[in-house]
């Protein structure tokens, strides 16, 4: 196991548990949906895939296959993020932390894609 993804898999491992928790109760992500026009139970699926992701890059930590795995789907969620943030015209500046987060997630990606197949 590489250690720069063990170091990846941990920052966006937590992050996606705050990320996640946070669409099940911010007021700040009930209205961010809002304004996207996505209903409320997209932002709720939105919340458990990103759960479901940070759980697959932490328990990838000992199995790379959930760390690949974990890396795509992160990668699937944050394409449809910037792509969110391009429909409603949004600045490059509030499209910083999704596409930081592609970087982050193609990285992990590609240092466990072996064990993908």
């Amino acid at each position: 196991m590489d250690v720069l993804s063990i170091i990846l898999q941990v920052i966006l491992g937590l992050g996606f548990i705050m990320f996640g928790l946070m669409k099940f109760k911010s007021k700040q992500m009930v209205e961010g949906f809002k304004y996207f026009g996505y209903p409320v139970w997209f932002r709720v699926f939105t919340g458990l895939v990103e759960l479901i992701s940070a759980g697959l890059v932490i328990s990838g930590i000992w199995n790379e296959k959930l760390a690949a795995w974990g890396g795509l789907l992160i990668v699937a969620t944050m394409i449809g993020a910037i792509i969110t943030h391009i429909k409603i015209k949004d600045s490059v500046k509030n499209m910083m932390m999704p596409i930081v987060l592609l970087i982050l997630g193609l990285a992990v990606l590609a240092l466990n894609f072996e064990f993908l197949i």
